[in-house]
C-alpha cells in the first residue's frame, strides 16, 4: 500500500523533469546562446601559427544572421536549420591581408558543413559524419 502512494509523485517528478531537459535540448538556444570559439578544423587541434591573428568564432544571432571572426577578417551573413542540418553562409567579410594558411582553411571547411550537433559545451560541424570543425563556448 505504502509503494502505491508514492507511484504518482515518481510520476510526477519523471515527466517534470523531462519537460524540464527537452526545453533546455532546443538546438537554436544552445546556438545562440555563446560565442562559440574554434576547437578543432578537419579533425586536429588548433596550430596557433596559423591564426596568428587570433582564433576564429561564430556568434549565431536572432533572426538567422551569422557572424564571426575567420582569423583575421570579420564576416557577417546567415544560417539556416532544417532537423540536424544546417546551412552556413559568411556573407560578407572584410578584407584585410593576413599570414598564415588558417583563415583559408577555416572558411573552406565552413563551406562544407552540411550538419551539426550542439551542446551546452560543444558545437561540432560536419559533412555527414565527417567532423570539419568543433567550437567550445568563448571565455572573457
Amino acid at each position: 500500500m505504502n509503494q502505491l502512494r508514492f507511484f504518482p509523485v515518481g510520476l510526477m517528478i519523471l515527466f517534470l523533469g523531462g519537460c524540464s531537459s527537452s526545453a533546455s535540448l532546443n538546438p537554436l538556444s544552445l546556438l545562440t546562446g555563446n560565442t562559440w570559439e574554434l576547437s578543432s578544423l578537419i579533425n586536429s587541434g588548433i596550430d596557433t601559427n596559423k591564426f596568428s591573428s587570433g582564433i576564429p568564432t561564430l556568434n549565431f544571432l536572432e533572426g538567422g544572421k551569422l557572424a564571426g571572426y575567420a582569423g583575421c577578417n570579420n564576416f557577417s551573413g546567415g544560417f539556416s536549420l532544417e532537423g540536424t542540418g544546417i546551412k552556413l553562409d559568411p556573407g560578407a567579410m572584410t578584407k584585410k591581408a593576413c599570414p598564415g594558411t588558417g583563415e583559408d582553411e577555416f572558411i573552406s571547411a565552413f563551406s562544407k558543413v552540411k550538419n551539426f550537433t550542439v551542446g551546452k559545451e560543444k558545437l561540432t560541424l560536419m559533412e555527414g559524419t565527417t567532423e570539419l570543425m568543433s567550437f567550445v563556448p568563448k571565455k572573457d
